[in-house]
């Protein structure tokens, strides 16, 4: 079942159109990727499932009922700019937020002291926000949007100003979040990040849905039939003129096969040949490639 369903989705500024008939579902539970460069609708569409901002056309459904005030208390928001407030320690504001969410004043207590004894950082309760750095600021911006233990969880480049440490840490904690049944939207313009961590992604460009998928049926779906073999010993002449070969190195061919022809005939070649074959690969397109190939073809 979609935890979050967008249908038709029309949203404008004067004659300019953010979001121009986008619908998708989200299923509960997943990780599902928001992408799109630069302009292309995604803070528009974020703004609207939080109830910041509200269609001109369409419906937004939460759990199958139309979105309304009551379910804000059960979606966690973590924006790419960054809004904790700078002469507030940490703890406070921490407590400040859960509050705002609906928690009590013990039950917020108790949220703050589990989430800075889990990512080990108790000694930040009385810092000043002023006196963080920006990775670590990052940190207690997403315990602020995990707090009240929310069903939706929309992660806008959570990773920004991480070191490789930390942003593992917040990454583990994604997928442990993931686990317990938390669904996820997760915009980031990283695309290894995407290929790494979503189950789905929804691709917009100029307001346009132009592509939803799962990631490793994307993968599949745009794939060039390439396959890469390297090998020991030598080639006998005349053994690829039948073959179209799209790059060769020592010891290394890149192949591309018509479509319905399968790998293992190349492998086969070579076995026929008494070839040593030390490596053999299907090259499937990465994410990003997909991104930016899906894009230049809808401008």
């Amino acid at each position: 079942m979609s935890l979050l369903s967008l249908q038709h989705i029309v949203k404008q500024y004067g004659t300019y159109t953010a979001s121009d008939d986008v619908s998708f579902d989200i299923p509960a539970g997943k990780i599902f990727g928001l992408l799109g460069p630069n302009g292309a609708g995604k803070t528009t569409l974020i703004r609207m499932i939080t109830r910041i901002l509200y269609p001109d056309a369409g419906h937004i459904l939460f759990n199958g009922e139309a979105l309304a005030e009551k379910h804000t208390e059960r979606i966690g928001y973590m924006p790419e700019e960054r809004g904790l407030y700078k002469k507030m320690k940490v703890g406070e504001h921490l407590i400040y937020l859960a509050r705002l969410k609906g928690l009590s004043k013990s039950e917020a207590q108790g949220k703050v002291n589990h989430w800075l004894q889990k990512f080990q950082i108790e000694d930040w309760y009385h810092k000043s926000i002023e006196e963080l750095s920006k990775g670590m600021s990052q940190k207690v911006q997403f315990i602020a949007t995990v707090i009240h233990d929310p069903d939706l969880l929309i992660l806008d480049e959570p990773f920004s100003g991480l070191d490789p440490i930390n942003s593992k840490l917040i990454e583990e904690e994604i997928f442990a979040l993931s686990r317990t049944g938390k669904t996820i939207i997760f915009s980031t313009h990283r695309m290894e990040q995407v290929e790494e961590i979503c189950n789905e992604i929804v691709l917009v460009n100029k307001g346009r849905k132009i592509l939803e998928g799962g990631v490793k049926e994307l993968k599949q779906r745009f794939k060039e039939h390439l396959f890469r073999i390297t090998y020991q010993g030598t080639l006998p002449d005349g053994m690829l003129e039948k073959l179209e070969v799209v790059s060769a190195d020592t010891q290394s061919l890149t192949v591309r096969f018509a479509a319905g022809h399968k790998g293992n005939e190349l492998l086969q070649l070579f076995i026929e040949k008494n070839l040593e074959v030390t490596s053999f690969n299907e090259i499937l397109p990465s994410i990003n490639e997909i991104f930016i190939r899906q894009v230049h073809s809808s401008n």
